[in-house]
């Protein structure tokens, strides 16, 4: 008899693709019965609403983790970035597959780049992070906020709504989008990312226990992304960085070597604060590791003044 997992994810169509990766690459791990359960989520009921102003993204995961409390689902498939940095006891990140581009893009109708976008172009974003560092670029732009999917944002500049909006490119990739516009990628230097950008978030119960999903899950997890996303959100925790702080974290294996680099903002975006490092990789690749380096990271910034910016 086939085993049967039951995989939760957001009704949106993103989501839905990236659930559909993870339930591939199991189906090529294991024979399985693999059924993906659309849930609805607080932050997809709240089309308009600032997240900032209405509890962060983390509406994008409470149902989902309920309904793996209620053993409704096996496994949650989340975008990493979606994820508070701290989880409850209960849960755990049981798999991250490899990780796509973590780059931001700027999108617009002619190509143009944000140093050329004339004064009052009317650039997209709801992230601060990604206000903040546009406007470190380009002081002339007016940021408007922006909600909706993948889709509802590509189609605000094809109508003509705004000049520009600012997206993941992992996305794009992932929904096959990337030849249908015109985009520039933004230079990780100023652009850096929100932390898990790029990385999917397979989250399980964390007293499962071994068993056949285990397994398969450990078959799908990639090391690289694994650790770096580990360090990532250490770092964030040990900054005590919610979901809408504007910080960008990356961590990138580079040979035999850790690179992380961190960019924060103040609330009003008056000040910033960068700051960067090189440690040796962990030889087993060890998450423990990784999230020691993205402590130190931590100590780093605070050391420099970090928490005046963040305002504690």
């Amino acid at each position: 008899m086939a085993l049967k997992i039951r995989i939760g994810s957001r009704s949106s169509k993103l989501a839905l693709a990236q659930a559909a990766i993870v339930r591939d690459r199991l189906a090529a791990q294991i024979p399985a019965e693999i059924e993906i359960v659309e849930i609805r989520t607080s932050g997809d009921k709240m089309t308009s609403a600032s997240l900032a102003d209405v509890g962060g993204k983390g509406l994008f995961i409470k149902e989902l983790e309920q309904a793996l409390a209620d053993r409704m689902i096996d496994a949650a498939v989340h975008s990493m970035k979606d994820l508070p940095a701290l989880l409850p006891e209960r849960f755990r990140v049981a798999a991250v597959p490899a990780r796509e581009n973590t780059a931001d893009i700027l999108v617009t109708r002619d190509g143009s780049t944000l140093s050329t976008l004339p004064a009052g172009a009317r650039l997209g974003t709801s992230s601060s992070r990604r206000r903040f560092q546009a406007l470190r670029m380009n002081r002339g732009l007016e940021i408007l906020p922006l909600r909706g999917n993948v889709d509802t944002r590509l189609a605000r500049v094809a109508d003509g709504s705004f000049d520009a909006i600012i997206v993941a490119m992992a996305g794009l990739r992932r929904l096959g989008r990337v030849k249908d516009v015109r985009f520039v990628e933004l230079d990780a230097r100023d652009f850096i990312p929100a932390g898990g950008q790029g990385a999917l978030a397979i989250e399980t119960l964390a007293n499962r226990g071994a068993n056949e999903l285990d397994h398969a899950l450990s078959a799908i997890n990639d090391a690289r992304a694994f650790y770096e996303t580990a360090a990532e959100r250490a770092f964030l925790a040990a900054m005590n960085a919610s979901c809408t702080t504007p910080v960008g974290v990356q961590a990138r294996i580079d040979g035999d070597t850790l690179a992380l680099a961190a960019m924060l903002f103040s609330p009003d975006g008056a000040r910033d604060l960068s700051e960067s490092m090189r440690e040796p990789i962990a030889s087993d690749f060890a998450p423990t590791a990784a999230e020691d380096s993205g402590k130190r990271l931590a100590e780093k910034m605070l050391a420099r003044g970090a928490a005046a910016l963040l305002g504690k």
